[in-house]
């Protein structure tokens, strides 16, 4: 496929990173994501195909998106997985290959792992906000903390490194585990990120002063460990400190009290099919039409390749969350992609 211009948008940022959900589905119910029960899952025929999802990544790919993370729901929920890692990793863009990465809460990583990495599977994160077995149950309404740690087990002995474990920090839940969360990440030569609790719960309930912060979570660490900032920061998510002078890191995704969208590179592709120029943009960008009208392969690769760069071109500088007039998304986490 011949290559086009790069995707950047009115601000000047470059975009290089698509996330695409593949499922709003999981097998948790983790209470910061979705409700326990009454959940309206999206339509069957409105999901994804797995050749859909190639199409629109390998247009992609051709712009310059030089990562494609795999996110849900749960994505390892999805029968075809490793055919989707498979055909992912083996699309160049401008730069060469592609890498491919995945989201995951890690229960079914022993049963996928050995033929994710066969596929081309080059990086993993797994989701892990407890280490006690009566809060886990608690905040997924669901007893798989031994599972999870299986996961976690078998993606540290994998190839696929770095791994990094995420956490929501949670005031009242979660906060007294922050040190322990670091030791055990450190124990299975992962890297803990900390992420701040953002405005994207399917019951809309999200409140400022249930949120630990970046300071909090610092200063938390400090008390263990000397922090001291890695530089370089580029277009990820989250800030860096070494523990100790290192090699261990820790890091903090704070979307809420130091946003860092004046360097984002990221697009969100839903599993039906909706792209997102933001985590919490209210406007989305069906595909589906264009995906299913029957066009002529170049025909559908121009017609995405415009809905992808109009989607770009009407990105916000911020996301806003300080601002009066910010709405929550009317999607729940689980249907936006993780």
């Amino acid at each position: 496929m011949r290559t086009a211009p790069a995707l950047v948008d009115t601000h000047g940022r470059v975009h290089r990173d698509l996330r695409i959900s593949l499922t709003d589905r999981c097998s948790l119910r983790c209470t910061y994501c979705m409700p326990e029960q009454g959940n309206e899952w999206l339509a069957r025929t409105s999901i994804l195909s797995l050749d859909e999802v190639e199409r629109v990544a390998a247009v992609a790919a051709a712009a310059g998106v030089t990562t494609f993370r795999l996110t849900g729901g749960e994505p390892l929920l999805r029968s075809d997985i490793v055919e989707v890692v498979a055909r992912l990793a083996r699309l160049r863009g401008p730069d060469g290959p592609v890498q491919v990465a995945m989201t995951t809460n890690g229960i079914r990583l022993p049963e996928f792992l050995p033929a994710l990495v066969d596929a081309g599977l080059h990086r993993l994160n797994i989701s892990i906000d407890t280490l006690d077995r009566e809060r886990f149950r608690s905040l997924t309404r669901r007893d798989r903390l031994d599972d999870v740690l299986a996961g976690i087990a078998a993606a540290a002995a994998s190839p696929l490194t770095p791994l990094k474990l995420n956490a929501v920090a949670m005031r009242d839940v979660n906060e007294d585990e922050l040190v322990d969360l670091v030791a055990f990440a450190v124990g299975h030569g992962a890297q803990m990120r900390f992420i701040e609790q953002m405005p994207l719960d399917a019951g809309h309930t999200w409140s400022r002063e249930r949120m630990v912060t970046r300071e909090e979570i610092l200063e938390r660490l400090s008390s263990r460990w000397r922090l001291a900032p890695v530089p370089g920061r580029g277009g990820a998510p989250a800030e860096t400190w070494t523990l100790d002078g290192g090699p261990h890191t820790v890091g903090v995704i704070a979307s809420v009290t130091a946003p860092f969208c004046g360097a984002c590179d990221r697009l969100r592709l839903t599993a039906d099919g909706q792209l997102r120029n933001c985590l919490f943009s209210t406007t989305e960008f069906d595909l589906l039409p264009i995906l299913r009208a029957g066009h002529e392969e170049h025909v559908e690769r121009e017609a995405l390749d415009a809905m992808l760069r109009g989607c770009i071109i009407r990105k916000l500088p911020g996301h806003a969350i300080d601002d009066p007039s910010f709405l929550q998304p009317a999607r729940g986490m689980n249907a936006i992609g993780g």
